[in-house]
């Protein structure tokens, strides 16, 4: 479909929003339904944590065993040197080195397993939470868009879910590994030396301390860099879609100004959050020296009073590395998940938003689109019954519209802007639903059936074209994609398209552009309304279709829209007047009320509102 055009921006400036979430309770609530997301997936990662914990034994035995070797020959040339002994014990060496790279290829592998089962996971999770936040797009009111840009929505599906995608990919199997490397290193250090680890003990709450001032400070910085990212994809998204527009009314300098105002703030949340991520590594690195030397210190002094090998300083001092690298990887991870946290609040807030209200318990199953389906034959009356809407509680716009049309009828609806002309045909779709009162088709309120059985019955030929990306006849055959190409030929001439469509390049397989550029407005209208007569609705909105296009063109498509009006409920939105005389029943609107109704020259006989509006037509034309 053609993009619609480019919705103001709301007051969504940096100066205008403030992020919420960075809050602890907010960061919380969004991982336990994170937690709770990832539970359909428990085996798998049930497996994923088996063979990370594995792997990581396995690596953990590393330095203890190679401390033997070392021990060996150690020993061995101190036998030498002496002339105590036979000097190193090569085969014993041999068969230790042997052992450390079966340890080491098992753990590899090992790795690699839980790394393959770990990115299915992720992926799987990527899908289907992308899959949800589409199907939740199609359940949400129209209201939601009318307060939401759609790049805000798009970058919940790209870059929030990504952020969580890779987060899961790396960070489950790391905090696994950490955690494991932690206790199993812990264990290994103590049974070498209980002082030493007492000292190499020491920086684990100094280590903490830093993290947690660290991470407290950074995330409300993560959160802002999300939400603000949204607003950068959100207003570009608005601009390219409006970009002529914004070339026409010389709109370019105050169409920088915001975005700028926007890459600002996401400037300045992004490197705060990235510079104090930053810190982590060398602070925790700096702490894990001080630690270092401690050990390397204690360590000499115990191995001169002969209570430790040289064996086991070396593998304890290898230990203590190991020690400070998982400590200062569960530091970084708590930084990836606070980013994490951000876009899963982002996500599940989206998720939670209030839907579309829920349909009839019994719905009314109307015969499709007279296709000889089943279901209940639908013969074109409509009601309204003491209708009252407002888009906010507070701010009624429809009052108390009342007004019967009988099967076949051709009703024009008229009157200044802003009269409700156009919000009737959204009550009539159900794109809102009444506040008060009821509309009724064929005597059922329009709430009895359900959304796609009510829309399926109208067929809807707007100013503004529903077009796509695709082709001419692929454009037509949205109206019914079941239809074969003869059904397709036959709805464009009868919508008096098939002549122009013949004469392009490629026909009916021309593609249309991006923009819907390539074919004139007209154009675009026949096709439209070549959709609408391949959809053989019972009921039809007209709304205004030949109001930007040339004389030629408005016979063509008014000779289109007799065809499709043939034999059914018509409502037309009518601005020129002169072009709804023959209509059955004009309704006339002011204020969200219908002020008179009747035909045209009952209506001229009054000389009342609907007199004054048609007269100043012409009054204006002068």
């Amino acid at each position: 479909m053609s993009k619609p055009a480019a919705k103001p921006m709301r007051g969504r400036g940096p100066g205008a929003m403030k992020p919420e979430g960075g809050k602890t309770g907010h960061s919380k609530a969004a991982f336990q339904k994170l937690l709770r997301y990832l539970g359909k997936y428990r085996f798998s990662l049930l497996i994923v944590v088996l063979l990370a914990a594995a792997s990581t034994v396995f690596s953990i035995l590393g330095p203890k065993i190679l401390g033997k070797a070392t021990n060996a020959i150690f020993t061995g040339v101190m036998n030498q040197i002496t002339g105590a002994g036979t000097g190193i014990d090569f085969p014993y060496v041999r068969r230790i080195l042997f052992w450390l790279i079966g340890l080491y290829v098992v753990s590899a592998l090992f790795s690699v397993i839980q790394g393959y089962v770990m990115s299915g996971v992720s992926m799987k999770i990527t899908y289907h939470m992308r899959r949800e936040i589409a199907a939740k797009v199609h359940r949400l009111p129209l209201s939601y868009f009318d307060t939401t840009s759609n790049g805000e929505v798009l970058s919940l599906i790209t870059n929030d879910v990504d952020v969580i995608s890779q987060s899961l990919n790396q960070s489950v199997t790391q905090i696994v590994t950490s955690v494991t490397t932690i206790i199993g290193i812990f264990a290994m250090m103590l049974s070498i030396s209980w002082q030493m680890t007492l000292v190499a003990l020491c920086v684990v709450p100094l280590s903490t301390l830093f993290a947690i001032r660290i991470v407290g400070r950074s995330q409300k910085y993560f959160l802002a860099q999300q939400t603000y990212l949204g607003h950068v994809n959100g207003h570009i998204e608005e601009m390219y879609a409006s970009h002529i527009v914004i070339k026409a009314f010389n709109n370019e300098e105050e169409s920088v100004k915001t975005f700028d105002g926007y890459n600002g703030a996401l400037y300045s949340s992004a490197w705060k959050s990235q510079f104090l991520s930053g810190l982590m590594m060398p602070v925790m690195s700096f702490v894990g020296n001080l630690g270092y030397v401690a050990v390397c210190i204690l360590g000499g002094y115990l191995a001169v009073n002969g209570r430790v090998t040289v064996g086991d300083i070396q593998a304890f001092t290898q230990y203590v590395r190991q020690f400070n690298q998982p400590v200062t990887q569960v530091a970084n991870i708590s930084n990836v998940l606070q980013q994490t946290a951000a876009a899963a609040e982002r996500i599940f807030a989206f998720l939670n938003q209030e839907e579309e209200a829920a349909e009839s318990a019994s719905p009314v199953s109307p015969e499709p689109r007279a296709r000889q389906g089943r279901g209940v034959p639908i013969r074109g009356a409509v009601e309204f019954r003491h209708v009252r809407f407002g888009y906010h509680p507070d701010k009624i716009i429809i009052k108390d519209f009342s007004a019967k049309v009988e099967p076949g009828q051709k009703i024009a609806i008229v009157g200044p802007t802003g009269a409700g002309k156009t919000t009737m045909v959204k009550l009539l779709m159900r794109f809102y639903d009444v506040t008060g009162g009821a509309i009724l088709v064929d005597g059922h309120d329009i709430r009895e059936f359900t959304r796609d059985g009510l829309r399926s019955l109208f067929g809807m030929v707007l100013q503004d074209t529903w077009l796509y990306n695709a082709s001419i006849f692929d454009n037509i055959r949205y109206g019914w994609l079941n239809a074969t190409r003869g059904e397709v030929l036959a709805a464009a001439k009868a919508a008096q398209a098939d002549h122009f469509v013949r004469t392009l390049p490629d026909g009916y397989a021309m593609i249309l552009n991006e923009e819907i550029s390539n074919v004139s407005q007209g154009q675009k209208q026949l096709l439209t309304i070549a959709r609408v007569i391949l959809a053989n609705p019972q009921i039809l909105i007209l709304d205004e279709a030949t109001s930007s296009v040339d004389t030629r063109t408005e016979i063509l498509i008014q000779k289109a829209m007799d065809n499709l009006m043939r034999g059914r409920t018509s409502f037309v939105i009518a601005h020129r007047l002169s072009t709804i005389r023959n209509a059955d029943l004009i309704l006339v609107m002011q204020d969200g009320d219908i002020v008179e109704q009747g035909k045209h020259e009952e209506l001229m006989r009054k000389n009342g509102f609907y007199a004054r509006l048609y007269n100043s037509q012409f009054d204006t034309e002068r």
